[in-house]
């Protein structure tokens, strides 16, 4: 299934979070933090939109619709909810 973000809206696909730490203590999902990172995966048709498929971005904690496609989390968020794009 494909979706295409309409507006200035854009489908950014959640990154998961470590089960372990790098100790190796698992984590148990109740006690893990929601994850702020994405990567984005389509754009709307907005001139406004800042991001381009592919970048990593942080997003705001309570921000977007989630959706799960195929057994893959996606967040369909507002550009203005993107606070930052992760450059390695």
């Amino acid at each position: 299934m494909k979706i295409k973000p309409l507006g200035d809206r854009i489908l950014v696909r959640v990154l998961q979070v470590e089960e372990r730490t790098k100790g190796g203590i698992y984590i148990p999902q109740t006690a893990q933090e929601k994850t702020q990172q994405g990567v984005v995966e389509e754009v709307g048709d907005s001139q406004d939109i800042k991001v381009k498929v592919g970048q990593k971005v942080i997003y705001d904690k309570y921000a977007g619709t989630q959706i799960k496609i195929d057994d893959v989390d996606y967040l369909i968020l507002r550009n203005d909810d993107v606070l930052a794009i992760v450059e390695d």
